[in-house]
């Protein structure tokens, strides 16, 4: 079973970057395929990025130009940079891994097993 921790989250204003943080606790044998979601208040939970075991990365429209995924040289943690954040951006976010191999990831929900509390992410002036 793995155990996905978020951290980052926070208030910013109109503009600001954040980075957001997920950590595996366990040690796999190859690199977790992780999504990242949110989850705005009223909405339904939206896919916006995720990186494939083999390192390959997609994006929702939405956010394409101004996040970015990447995984950090320790295999079990994957960061999501947000740059130029707008209100739209305010939500939870949390982090999925798949719990297997996956060579291209998607930023469809069903595709994720192992699920994170999620980290508060409010974007306001």
């Amino acid at each position: 079973q793995v155990q996905l921790v978020e951290s980052g989250g926070g208030f910013v204003q109109p503009g600001d970057s954040l980075t957001l943080s997920c950590a595996a606790s366990d040690s796999a044998a190859y690199p977790h395929a992780i999504g990242w979601f949110r989850q705005a208040p009223g909405k339904e939970r939206e896919g916006i990025a995720c990186i494939s075991t083999t390192g390959s990365t997609a994006y929702t429209q939405s956010v394409e130009g101004r996040f970015t995924i990447s995984r950090h040289s320790a295999k079990n943690t994957v960061n999501l940079r947000m740059d130029r954040l707008k209100p739209d951006d305010t939500g939870v976010y949390s982090c999925a891994a798949a719990g297997k191999f996956v060579k291209y990831c998607s930023v469809v929900d069903s595709s994720y097993r192992h699920w994170g509390q999620g980290t508060q992410v409010t974007v306001s002036s």
